[in-house]
């Protein structure tokens, strides 16, 4: 590997960061998607309770007794909150790969061995 041109080296090294950046969106965004699936499992036992029922919620290592109107709406937020994360996460792994794709041709074109499957970028 010290045989290739700073170039090349360059071009490999950002290769490998953007490897580590897509690891890392694709760990937060399997993290985001299990507490979406938290909160709408939350979501729909609380509307399947009385409007009279007795809610508690969680507030550090305490439960705390609350409105069950209040708690539904808060858990409705933190739904829109996290759909919103999702769908930015997906942008953002859009972008990465791209990116990688890119970058991948770049090399492969530079190691004489032209772009990936021949393919043409969009």
């Amino acid at each position: 590997m010290n045989e290739l041109p700073p170039q090349i080296q360059n071009q490999l090294a950002q290769l490998q960061q953007i490897q580590q950046q897509a690891q890392a969106i694709m760990q937060q965004r399997g993290q985001v998607e299990m507490l979406l699936r938290e909160t709408d499992r939350a979501l729909e036992e609380l509307k399947k309770t009385d409007d009279d029922a007795v809610v508690y919620q969680a507030a550090g290592e305490l439960l705390i007794k609350a409105k069950k109107e209040d708690v539904l709406k808060e858990l409705e937020e933190k739904k829109d909150s996290l759909d919103v994360r999702l769908k930015s996460l997906a942008r953002q792994e859009e972008r990465i790969q791209s990116r990688f794709t890119q970058l991948q041709d770049q090399l492969k074109t530079a190691l004489g061995k032209g772009p990936s499957g021949g393919k043409e970028a969009s």
